[in-house]
């Protein structure tokens, strides 16, 4: 039985680590351009740090892990950190997200790690376009990236697109047809007020993409991919799925079973409220695994009903890469 229960009686087995803020893109809607507010390294948790917190929220029902940032494939030795989680007593599945420009350099080693699923910012497959949400052009460095991964057995992979305001209909039907082709489970994602930059993101509802894409690819619905809380819907012969993330339009705070894990050690128990436990100082302090515990606890203990996306956009300034994706 899980000791991860959170006071709404939510099951807590998947946590998201962010091992770094930094990322070599700058998309829109997540990290301001000219922003320098970044956690120092010595203000990052170490490895061992986080393989022993991990370790103590295994032994409480602790059960799926990904690693995200920033970026995390920026982070040197990423791999092994994968590795040394991948063989603790019930953990069951080590994922990675990343924004792909780094993914071929690093996919080999992911793998033999004992990663085998990962999700790939990837939010249009319009060269100008591209380099306009992401800040540069590094659409070939991603889409080489995919194809390697693709080659060394990787699955699921999937693409996650934020759709904005300005996102077209003919961006989405291209990543659709690229996803079909390929084995990917694509997910379009509602962009999140996250700070100013999310908040100056202009919102699109998915609830009409979704109809209109089961209309037009005679889509049934699919079966859930992973521990998240995308709705999915899928292709009459199984081959095809897509996933649709919604916050906004409607969220899934019922069902959520994740907290998040920031690069300084800081728990954020929901993304879209200020509820967090700092972790950092109590691994330094010499604390016992059974102080870690009942931290753990008092942490699962503050995890909110649901965000206020909707009724409160203001509220957060933390941007997304500061509280990991």
């Amino acid at each position: 039985m899980s000791g991860l229960v959170d006071p709404f009686n939510r099951r807590i087995e998947y946590l998201r680590i962010s091992v770094t803020d930094r990322c070599d893109l700058r998309c829109n809607y997540c990290i301001p351009k000219g922003f320098r507010g970044f956690h120092q390294p010595p203000h990052w948790l170490r490895f061992d740090e986080i393989e022993r917190l991990v370790a103590v929220m295994a032994s409480l029902g602790l059960k799926k892990v990904r690693l995200t940032g920033g970026e995390p494939l920026l982070r040197k030795g990423i791999a092994d950190l994968a590795a040394r989680i991948d063989r603790i007593a019930g953990i069951e599945d080590v994922s990675i997200s990343t924004n792909g420009t780094q993914l071929r350099t690093h996919a080999s080693a992911l793998y033999a790690a004992g990663v085998r699923r990962i999700n790939v910012s990837l939010d249009t497959l319009d060269r100008r376009r591209y380099a306009l949400v992401a800040g540069r052009d590094s659409l070939d460095d991603v889409l080489d990236g995919l194809a390697c991964a693709r080659e060394l057995g990787f699955a699921p992979i999937k693409i996650n697109m934020v759709v904005t305001a300005e996102t077209t209909r003919a961006e989405i039907d291209t990543l659709v047809t690229f996803c079909r082709e390929r084995d990917f489970v694509l997910r379009l994602i509602e962009v999140m007020p996250m700070g100013d930059t999310g908040r100056h993101a202009r919102f699109q509802d998915l609830q009409p993409i979704l109809r209109r894409l089961r209309r037009q690819f005679g889509l049934v619905d699919g079966v859930v991919h992973g521990g998240g809380p995308a709705r999915y819907l899928r292709s009459p012969d199984g081959r095809f799925s897509i996933g649709f993330i919604t916050p906004l339009s409607q969220h899934f705070c019922a069902t959520c079973n994740r907290v998040r894990l920031a690069v300084d050690g800081t728990m954020y128990l929901c993304l879209g409220q200020e509820h967090c436990y700092a972790f950092r100082e109590l691994l330094r302090s010499g604390a016992s695994d059974e102080a870690l515990a009942d931290a753990v606890l008092a942490a699962i203990a503050l995890k909110p009903e649901r965000h206020e996306f909707r009724e409160k956009p203001e509220k957060l300034v933390r941007f997304m890469n500061a509280t990991g994706g």
